[in-house]
């Protein structure tokens, strides 16, 4: 192999690697690399590959459950659903990406680090999942779907690094998505998988065509030969560096199994979509590139997979903050209009413009529509189901890492139990700033913690993840981001609830116990101005006990309308079920003992409110909820077009719709 460009100090630093990570490179192969190589090692030793700082941490996080098929390591994770069924899912980001060229992800009027997270879930039946481990030696190894193009080389790296006010130049890194043909090719692949013919299968995601050949050949303790002359490509004169760095998307590689050749082609060429055999497996563990007859690249291919650097970073652990004494607040303004106020900000304000850019009932399946606690839909014809959520309060992350990966546990759990799922499993994505800061590694390690304590004792297991590291623009950070997708499983989709109220003259009642926990809350910083204070604390006892108790009630029936409590308290709970059902309510009662605004506003966890048909049922619910330790209240009855709370002037429904749906039109029109 000969190297026609000089691998100088500034070209390794380029390529994101450290000195250090160089001179291990130089050690491990003997020599030095060629550019080819140099890339590939860039590729696959970056952050966003290889979790160099967060792997050591992820490794306390809990994984295994009875219907855990398989976790974390594979494309997705799956989980065991019952009738010979698997749910498949995972949540991956796109945050680098979308800040430098704002169509290919998300809105041009943000002005930050942007955070663009995306959770697919998908069913299987749980005796034909594919994995990417190739097996066989000599195998042949298929490229499939889109032509490579230069668009997206480095882009792994990019998602590597903190940005700063040359971002615009690596316009050049983004990839760019077609999602029709993304279509063609999942179609495509299912199609193949029928035949018998895919003994392994990767996508080409971050870093191409080496992460996912790579990664294939390193799980199956395999080498892997390719012959670049033999990709498809749409660019002409692309060089083996470029190739290899590509991340154009749209694009598969597979394992064959021998013979199947012919039949898999022909499906492909019926897509529309290309078919190459570029290589095959070897039983060298060595990863050769070869491109007009000459060796590109031969490197160890473990040492290139699961054997990247790893790193213990030094960290910090977040100052803890003071409790917040909830009778030392003034409110500055009625609780009435801070509901109203709330109700129309960025973080409670409608997602209906979202969810509305796309027809959310094909198919069918949909049980219950975005805008409540979790979506629930129906799989096969049967009543069974899925209960599907993601969430996460970053401000309870800044205050206290801990508390906030608990709490972003605690409240995906609450969500699937309040639409009447059983929590099984979560996919995670970790958006987190420099991990060379010790203030910001000590909140990704605190958040990890409190992810793994809140699954432990939940019976929450962690299937699949995602980890976003240099989230920072001129040196600012974001806000640590642990998101938790949630996945439960619906027994008996007819025996589901929602939050909307239902009915006039039900009883409205609050489980679980108020302390009126204002640190950290929405209504302290929305409201009042100030962002301090110490986030309510987790317990997760009683999490699962309350959840336990809830899920009673819905399955026997007894609960017509069910919400969880979590960012905005009581208040915005209530607000939330009004709007949906379009009913209001009338509370005669609030928790004892608080200021009326703590009692409201407070963020008390492990609460939900619920609605029963008439006084007597209420009666019954309460005494079983004391014979069960679950705390309990009557607060009101449902009924009229306005939300009447103790001491305040009743607001209609007219002026929360009006805030509530008006802001995110109004936003992404410029009109505010």
């Amino acid at each position: 192999m000969q190297n026609n460009i000089a691998i100088t100090p500034e070209l390794v630093a380029q390529h994101g690697l450290k000195p250090d990570e160089y001179q291990r490179i130089l050690d491990l192969i003997g020599r030095e690399p060629t550019l080819t190589e140099l890339g590939i090692f860039s590729a696959m030793w970056n952050e966003h590959c290889s979790y160099k700082s967060s792997r050591l941490h992820l490794k306390g996080l809990p994984t295994k459950a009875p219907w855990v098929i398989q976790g974390p390591g594979e494309n997705a994770g799956v989980i065991d659903i019952g009738d010979g069924l698997a749910c498949v899912f995972k949540m991956e980001s796109h945050n680098h990406p979308s800040y430098i060229e704002g169509q290919m992800g998300f809105h041009t009027r943000y002005d930050g680090n942007i955070l663009v997270n995306a959770m697919a879930v998908g069913i299987a039946k749980a005796d034909e999942i594919f994995y990417a481990k190739a097996t066989g030696v000599g195998n042949p190894i298929v490229y499939l779907g889109s032509k490579t193009g230069r668009d997206g080389i480095h882009g792994a790296t990019m998602a590597s690094a903190a940005f700063d006010d040359a971002a615009e130049e690596k316009r050049p890194t983004v990839q760019v998505g077609d999602p029709f043909a993304e279509k063609l090719l999942l179609e495509a692949c299912l199609e193949l998988m029928q035949t018998g013919a895919v003994i392994a299968i990767q996508d080409m995601g971050a870093a191409g065509l080496t992460s996912s050949a790579v990664e294939m050949g390193a799980k199956g303790d395999l080498g892997i030969e390719l012959d670049l002359d033999k990709v498809p490509c749409r660019e002409t004169g692309m060089t083996a560096y470029e190739m290899m760095l590509s991340e154009s998307q749209e694009r598969m590689l597979m394992v064959l199994q021998p013979g199947k050749e012919k039949e898999a082609e022909a499906i492909f060429i019926k897509w529309g979509l290309d078919f190459a055999i570029i290589g095959k497996t070897t039983d060298t563990l060595r990863f050769v590139i070869k491109q007009h007859g000459e060796v590109m690249a031969d490197l160890p291919i473990k040492e290139l997979g699961d054997q990247a650097p790893l790193y213990d970073r030094p960290f910090v652990e977040t100052p803890k903050r003071p409790e917040i004494d909830p009778k030392s607040v003034t409110p500055p303004m009625g609780n009435a209009n801070a509901i109203v106020k709330l109700i129309g900000s960025p973080d409670f304000a409608s997602k209906r413009w979202v969810w509305e850019q796309y027809d959310h009932l094909i198919l069918g399946n949909t049980v219950q529509s975005p805008g409540g606690d979790a979506a629930v839909v129906r799989v096969g014809e049967g009543p069974r189901g899925l209960a599907l959520t993601s969430d996460v309060t970053p401000r309870y992350c800044e205050a206290d890492p801990f508390e906030g990966g608990k709490q972003a546990v605690a409240e995906a759990y609450r969500n699937i139990v309040a639409v009447g799922g059983t929590p099984r499993a979560i996919t995670d994505n970790l958006n987190f700033g420099n991990p060379e800061r010790p203030d910001y590694m000590g909140q990704l390690v605190y958040c990890i913690r409190g992810l793994g304590e809140a699954c432990k004792a939940l019976d929450f297991p962690v299937v699949s993840g995602n980890v976003s590291l240099y989230n920072e623009t001129n040196g600012r950070g974001i806000l640590p981001t642990p998101t938790v997708g949630g996945v439960g499983t619906v027994e008996d989709v007819s025996k589901t609830t929602t939050l909307a109220f239902k009915a006039e003259g039900e009883f409205i009642l609050l489980i679980g116990v108020t302390k009126g926990w204002l640190g950290s809350s929405a209504w302290l910083a929305t409201i009042a101005g100030r962002e301090e204070g110490a986030p309510p604390p987790v317990d997760l006892e009683a999490e699962r006990k309350h959840g336990a108790f809830i899920s009673s009630l819905i399955q026997d029936g007894h609960a017509t309308a069910c919400h969880d409590l979590s960012d905005g308290g009581l208040a915005i709970a209530l607000a939330e079920m009004a709007l949906a059902g379009n009913m209001g309510a009338k509370i005669d009662k609030l928790p004892e003992g608080l200021p009326n605004h703590a009692a409201l506003f407070g963020e008390d966890q492990g609460r939900y409110l619920v609605t029963v048909k008439d006084q007597a049922m209420a009666a019954i619910i309460l005494k079983r909820a004391s014979s069960a330790g679950v705390p309990a209240l009557m607060l009101g009855k449902t009924g009229g077009q306005e939300l009447t709370l103790p001491g305040e002037s009743p607001i209609s429904l007219e002026r929360l719709k009006k805030a509530h749906e008006d802001w995110l039109p109004s936003y992404m029109t410029g009109e505010i």
